[in-house]
């Protein structure tokens, strides 16, 4: 059993940055890939940013390319998303999870694990 807790949401205004942070529970968080998605108010959960085991695949929604960077320190059994260039429309929760792959991913019903959510809210 992994467990996923996530931190680093808030507030900010269009424009702004903000950078999530999710700490994995396990030494073997290494060996999974994982990914970060979203749930707005009334709409499904939608994927955002994988990153596979190694680090060194990415995988980026189309909406947040060039704005959103998904990372990982595995020293610190830690992901990340930078998010920067903030819009309204990227209001959600944001959820990181984890998979039992090394491969990463959009689909989520391929992730076995999952945090709490953070709530990220941008102004306009």
């Amino acid at each position: 059993q992994v467990q996923l807790v996530e931190s680093g949401g808030g507030l900010v205004q269009a424009g702004g940055s903000l950078r999530l942070s999710c700490a994995a529970s396990r030494r073997t968080f290494r060996s999974y890939a994982m990914g970060w998605f979203r749930q707005a108010p009334g709409k499904e959960r939608e994927f955002v940013a994988a990153l596979s085991a190694s680090g060194g695949s990415k995988d980026y929604a189309d909406s947040v390319k060039g704005r959103f960077t998904i990372s990982r320190d595995n020293a610190k059994n830690t992901v990340y998303l930078q998010m920067n260039s903030l819009k309204p429309e990227d209001t959600a929760v944001y959820y990181c999870a984890a998979r039992d792959s090394a491969i990463a991913t959009m689909i989520p019903e391929r992730y076995h694990y999952w945090g709490q959510g953070t709530q990220v809210t941008v102004s306009s």
